[in-house]
């Protein structure tokens, strides 16, 4: 199978011109912790030479259009979108499902659980679960906000309806959907998770959560799980941002939790990253970085779940 490769984005500024402050600033806006109005206030404040505060703040929100890297329509993977009972979460949901052509009753395949971020199933993670399709993985990526509706094409309106949410009936949908995928007919049993920012603390919380289904997880820049550490059996490799002191704060008590239940674990910390810095829609995104995380998740997924 042909492995896709990354995509760079001219049209951005180079992350290098934008401060570091306004990096920081973008993050406690996505994760809810100042207002659009606010964030865009203190843009203003900074004085970047050759840039206007338009150009910065459209280059930190992500633009979709730039960021695909394996289309819908590749003939080497089959994507739909598949509704699913969910009697531990919502009572329905519903996801995104790519599976590799080659792939049938006959010849199986590992799974992979793809968990988006704090703004429900967008563009970017339904070309995650591409990009493993396209690597030989069975893969499905849940959207958390198919009881309101689902993704509602921008990202500030679904962070918006994402906090209405029960994080439980979240997490719960998410369990449901790894059962899907440990009980597919094409699927070997064998199931991986990977997820990213608030898809990062899922990962850790079903690894916990579901020891005997979740066979390998891949957090990227996610908070640690609140519970059961004590029952994890499955490997974890962790990939942190070196600028993202919000979620590295909760990264040495995780480890020493780690640590004393002996879980099998690597932690990889990418420098001069930013939170977010695999996602290739916005300035963010650090294009070598990100391609030897994703690289190296690959390699990971393979030896656990392909033994």
């Amino acid at each position: 199978m042909t492995l896709p490769t990354a995509k760079s984005t001219p049209s951005m500024p180079s992350s290098k011109n934008i401060p570091q402050e306004a990096f920081d600033w973008y993050d406690e806006y996505a994760h809810g912790d100042i207002d659009r109005r606010t964030f865009l206030s203190r843009l203003g404040t900074l004085s970047v030479t050759g840039l206007t505060l338009s150009v910065v703040a459209g280059a930190l929100t992500p633009n979709y259009a730039l960021a695909e890297q394996v289309s819908f329509n590749d003939p080497e993977i089959t994507a739909s979108y598949v509704e699913f009972d969910s009697p531990n979460g919502h009572g329905k949901a519903r996801g995104y499902l790519v599976i590799p052509k080659d792939v049938d009753m006959t010849n199986k395949a590992p799974a992979v659980l793809v968990a988006h971020e704090n703004r429900g199933l967008n563009p970017y993670i339904e070309d995650v679960a591409r990009r493993l399709a396209k690597a030989g993985f069975i893969a499905f990526a849940p959207d958390a906000l198919f009881p309101l509706g689902g993704y509602p094409g921008n990202d500030d309106e679904g962070r918006a309806m994402q906090k209405t949410l029960d994080g439980n009936k979240i997490e719960g949908d998410f369990m449901d959907a790894a059962t899907l995928l440990k009980n597919h007919s094409f699927s070997t049993g064998k199931v991986g998770m990977v997820g990213f920012c608030f898809g990062g603390y899922l990962t850790n919380a079903l690894v916990a959560a579901m020891p005997d289904t979740i066979q390998a997880g891949a957090p990227y820049y996610g908070t640690p799980a609140k519970s059961n550490i004590d029952k994890i059996k499955a490997p974890l490799q962790l990939h942190f941002a070196e600028l993202d002191k919000r979620v590295n704060d909760s990264w040495p008590d995780y480890e020493k939790a780690l640590k004393a239940n002996k879980v099998d674990y690597t932690a990889y910390v990418y420098p001069t990253a930013n939170h977010g810095f695999h996602n290739d829609s916005t300035a963010r995104y650090q294009e070598k970085n990100a391609e030897l995380a994703w690289e190296r998740t690959i390699q990971f997924f393979n030896k656990a779940l392909n033994a």
